[in-house]
């Protein structure tokens, strides 16, 4: 049966296809330029072979030293990788995944471009049916601006966040891809018809290594640049109004050696979008007028970065090897951009992978800064791609591990080991090898005795040698996560392979460095014998260093010492130290999964006073894996700040005390995560179902069983103040923290938590707190995948029996109430934490009220519509700042929109940037009016398009489920609903909507946080009369109407 569906959609793909356009020649126009002056020292990349996985015996070899290339270049046929026949037949010499179900081709053109083809035919025969059904609606395109709009919850968990210590949830995230069906009976009104966009992405061999030394950054504004403008489409923004218009999206990164692009779109428009994006590397423009305004731009991206603490140590780690000052005068930055586009931007540079719903064949013819405290310990090693096998123990968080020494002594919170893998530390160059500890205070004061410990276990392996039983666990963990893959999202996966032609040989290119293949102890060993004291450099991170640094990084400003380490150390490691009892190899995980069967059927759910279950039965990804999720809610929470601080130093105990148990398990691909959400804890484990109920239970045995010794409540507390310390002083979480303040009534601000925390808490205190937490609850849970509904219930009898809890006394609402705002503009403005920053945040939201799935779907579409007009006059044309967009609001179920600015103080009045906000909307309102029929309908059918779009992994689809639940919205068919209402709008439903909300009547609310600079507070204007002034936030929200608890389900 499955067989012949698959030929048929193959068939019927290619009926509908075999007139298709050969517009891969396109990239043939990409020339194999000729080399630069001084291309033997410049060249980014040897273009030879990349490295096998036989070829390791050496790990200083050059990369390249093989047949790899060879052979390939003597298969290639003389009529360009054709191929000739019509089939979508692919390289068999390429190892996948079987659970893969998508087909690969690689080809070279005879201008030196490799490329790599995906064809992914999934569910094709119910689109080819899809299809047929939707001719006669929505037939209409072209003509005016659309994308994936950003539609933002204001209260929402996520299970990707990865701040160990954000007790915070994240606000403002992106749900419109959070809702799917309910049972299995409305599961086909969101399923029947689903499309993947089509995607591109292109890597170039060069980055910002390359950078001429009088102008740093060329690269990184090449980037920028190579868009301004192509010769058969010369208008500067064309590109991004075409994608935008049709359901996609586009972006672009510089690395030390490599330079991606890439963009997806609806596959209808796949071609054309092709050719556009084709030409900005075979004719830019780069239009000398753009430059300034890409300047400011590429301005703001610096400034925006200037914060971040990982940007600026590895920004101080590069300018420590600069040899020579950069020289300013007398440039012409466009000729200089001109040259090096001619230079680098050539086709045997380039590799491009392109995926689509297409068949091969068809596809071959379309080719063308916070309070931190941490050490960093690392290490310069020749390139090499083998360092993962060492960094896994390095890494290791179990028993007899580094970082579990160094947790019972109260100096660590958490480690990274190994290679980050970005093109700063893996490269052609060299390869950098760390050990990065996050310390507590303590740990701090005792950062020698922690480098001291990562030495001896690094010595204690040295001795040790490699063990093949740690070489068989990691090959069985990783040969089961590839068998069993989930399917990414196709933007993602072209970005990722594109680089990966560039690394891999030709049959590892789907692979990377995730399947190890031998064991080649010699290799292994002579990279560990590197990583000794004496070849060590250190980084000390840390607030606390104020005051002793005596020098500074030219770019971001970094004050920073170097200083010989003390004597009495230095002569211990140059000794023959002992090792540490402590240390020792992990113990045999007994998480990894052996059994991996696929298993039957069944169905649904548990309703009890202490809780409910849903359940829904994995029958599309078909892979032995599951996701359990519960959350506990209890009112108790929200009552006082200071409850709020406890439950978040009891989450982050909670994980603190679950690390080392629950490390092997995810090791073996098992994961959990604790989150503390604002009425309740968020449990949840994924990973193959075989060994899933031992993580479930362990997790929810520690929650039973919970306790904390006096050194860990103090280090925790201690972390905490930071992490409230770090959200205050960031302008946009700060913006964030100050609207949902005015906005939900009861909620408590970062400070009066922070403020909470420095008065004091005790661990009296939290033991007390727990006993009423685990006292009274209710749960509710999903589990979703691989397993039975008699086992999910198992998992809810677990926890009722386990934590022995009663139920709630009356039902427990997990949202805010919201107030309702008075008509007019009123403003909040205020200063940046952070002296020094510059970076401003101005948000303008315009409140709607207790709305209808329809209207919310409706905003979405107006935002849609806002998107590129949006950035194209206020970034583009203004350059007010690099972070700007417009945003659909869901504030505890009120609707609403808002348009968001990053800018900085030493360059706009907030005030300022706040009228070019209503600038752009005023003119805004002037272009939908103006919106033809046509217009308006191509946007409709592009939101339907990405409403329409088929998760591309289980865990895509349980996330969506799991937001309805967390949410007690229950709305899982949400997209099919909202697709019946994008049918029925009407161009005036749209103008009406916008004009309701931006006339005389409006409800708006305009955020400042304003940083430090020409601009900043003191000198700012003041405001104009027709704007009402916010300065006492609690005395505001005291005099507003409360609306209803209202949940958008209709």
């Amino acid at each position: 049966m499955l067989r012949r569906v698959t030929v048929a959609a193959v068939c019927a793909t290619r009926r509908k296809l075999c007139e298709a356009g050969q517009e891969l020649t396109a990239f043939w126009g990409i020339k194999e330029r000729g080399w630069c002056e001084d291309s033997a020292a410049a060249r980014p990349f040897p273009i030879l072979a990349m490295p096998g996985r036989n070829n390791v015996n050496s790990m200083d070899r050059i990369l390249g030293e093989n047949s790899r290339i060879a052979r390939l270049e003597a298969d290639e046929s003389e009529e360009e990788g054709w191929r000739g026949s019509l089939s979508n037949a692919g390289d068999p010499e390429i190892i996948q995944s079987p659970r893969d179900p998508k087909q690969y081709r690689y080809i070279k053109l005879q201008n030196g471009l490799q490329a790599l083809l995906i064809s992914d035919l999934s569910n094709m025969e119910e689109e080819e049916e899809e299809e047929e059904e939707k001719e006669v609606v929505l037939e209409e395109e072209d003509d005016d601006e659309a994308s994936g709009a950003e539609t933002q919850d204001d209260d929402e968990e996520s299970f990707d966040d990865e701040d160990e210590f954000d007790g915070e949830h994240d606000d403002d995230l992106d749900t419109e891809n959070n809702e799917l069906e309910e049972l299995e009976e409305r599961a086909e009104a969101r399923k029947k018809t689903t499309e993947k966009q089509s995607s591109v992405a292109l890597c170039v061999g060069v980055g910002s290594f390359t950078d001429p030394d009088d102008l740093p950054e060329l690269a990184h504004f090449l980037e920028h640049m190579v868009f301004m403008g192509c010769l058969k489409y010369p208008d500067e923004n064309g590109f991004d109004a075409f994608l935008r218009k049709h359901g996609g999206s586009d972006n672009a990164s510089t690395d030390c050696e490599r330079t991606v692009f890439q963009f997806d779109v609806q596959r209808k428009y796949f071609k054309e979008a092709l050719d556009r994006w084709a030409q900005f590397f075979i004719h830019s423009l780069m239009i000398r007028d753009s430059i300034d305004h890409e300047v400011e731009a590429v301005g703001s991206e610096y400034q925006l970065a200037r914060p971040s603490c990982a940007n600026r140590k590895e920004l101080l780690f590069g300018s420590l090897t600069l040899k020579h000052e950069p020289k300013k005068n007398n440039i012409d930055t466009h000729s200089r951009l001109k040259e090096f586009w001619t230079c680098y931007y050539s086709a045997h540079y380039m590799t491009l992978v392109i995926q689509s719903k297409e068949t091969l064949d068809t596809l071959e013819k379309v080719v063308p800064i916070r309070k931190i405290h941490a050490l960093t310990i690392t290490w310069a090693l020749p390139p090499q791609q083998q360092h993962y096998r060492i960094s896994w123990l390095a890494g290791h968080e179990g028993k007899g591990s580094i970082l579990s020494f160094l947790r019972k002594k109260c100096w660590a919170l958490a480690l990274f080991g190994g290679n980050g893998e970005t093109g700063f530390e893996q490269n052609s160059t060299y390869s950098v090898f760390s050990i990065s500890i996050t310390l507590t205070d303590e740990g701090y004061e005792h950062f020698y005795e922690v480098a001291y410990t990562a030495f001896q276990y690094l010595k204690m392996l040295q001795k040790l040698g490699p063990e093949k039983r740690i070489f068989e666990e990691i090959r069985k963990i990783e040969d089961n996560e590839f068998h069993y893959q989930e399917q990414t999202d196709p933007v993602e996966y072209v970005e990722n392979m594109c680089e990966n032609i560039q690394l891999y040989p030709l049959q590892d290119i789907l692979t990377g460095d995730q399947l190890l293949f031998e064991c080649n102890p010699e290799v292994i060993a002579e990279a560990l014998n590197q990583l000794v004291p004496q070849k060590a450099n250190f980084v000390l991170l840390s607030g606390a260093n104020g005051g002793k640094c005596d020098l500074k990084e030219k770019w971001f400003g970094t004050q920073y010492s170097i200083e010989d380490t003390e004597n009495s150390w230095a002569e211990l490691w140059n000794s023959n130290f002992e090792l540490n009892p402590d240390l020792r190899l992990p113990a045999e995980n007994k998480y990894i999964a052996f059994d991996c069967p696929e298993t039957g059927y069944p169905v649904k759910i548990v309703n009890t006073p202490q809780g409910c279950l849903w359940y829904k039965k994995d029958n599309k990804f078909k892979i032995p894996k599951a996701y359990i999720c519960f959350h506990l809610i209890l009112p108790l929470i929200q009552k006082y700040a200071a409850n709020v601080v406890l439950f978040d130093i009891f989450v982050n105990i909670l994980s603190h005390n679950l690390a080392e148990p629950a490390y092997e398990a995810d090791v073996a691909q098992l994961e959990y995560k604790l989150v503390a959400g604002e009425y309740g804890l968020v449990i949840r484990v994924k990973g193959f179902n075989h060994k899933l109920p031992l993580l479930f239970q362990l997790t929810i045995n520690y929650v039973a069983e919970f306790s904390s010794t006096p050194a860990v409540f103090t280090m925790i507390t201690e972390q905490l103040k930071k992490t409230y310390f770090n959200i205050l002083i960031k302008t946009e979480t700060l913006a964030i923290d100050v609207r949902l303040l005015i906005l939900e009534y009861a909620r408590w601000f970062v400070i009066d938590k922070y403020q909470a925390l420095m008065d004091g808490l005790t661990l009296e205190c939290l033991l007390s707190f727990i006993r009423e937490f685990k006292s009274q609850l209710f749960v509710e849970g999903l589990v979703q995948g691989n397993v039975t509904s008699t086992e999910s219930m198992d998992f809810m009898k677990y926890v009722v029996d386990k934590l022995n809890f009663m139920p709630l006394e009356q039902e427990m609402p997990v949202q805010f109430q919201v107030v309702e705002l008075p008509r007019g503009h009123h403003l909040c403005k205020v200063k940046a934490l952070k002296k020094g920053d510059a970076n401003s945040e101005v948000t303008v939201y315009y409140q709607s009220a207790t709305r209808s799935l329809r209207e919310c779907t409706l905003m979405e579409l107006l935002v849609m519509h806002m998107e590129e007009p949006c950035f194209d006059f206020l970034q583009t044309k203004q350059t007010l700042g690099y972070h700007v967009y417009p945003t659909c609001r869901n504030t505890s179920g009120i609707l609403g929109f808002s348009v968001t600015v990053g800018t900085q103080a030493t360059k706009y009045n907030s005030e300022v940037v706040d009228k070019k906000i209503e600038e752009f909307l005023s003119s805004f309102k002037e272009k939908i009016e103006n919106l033809t029929e046509e217009a308006f309908n191509t946007q409709v059918t592009a939101l339907i398009k990405l409403k329409e779009c088929e998760d591309t992994h289980l865990g895509e689809e349980v996330d969506r489920n799991w937001n309805e639940v967390v949410t007690q919205q229950y709305l899982f068919d949400c997209f099919a609903h909202e697709i019946e209402a994008l049918k029925s709008f009407s161009k005036s439903d749209l103008v009406n909507w916008f004009k309701a909300h931006r006339g005389p009547g409006s409800k708006m609310l305009s955020v400042h946080v304003v940083g430090y600079g020409k601009y900043q507070l003191e000198e700012d204007g003041t405001p104009s009369d027709c704007i009402i002034p916010i300065t006492d936030i609690r005395a505001f929200t005291s005099t507003l109407n409360l609306l209803p608890y209202h949940k958008i389900v209709k």
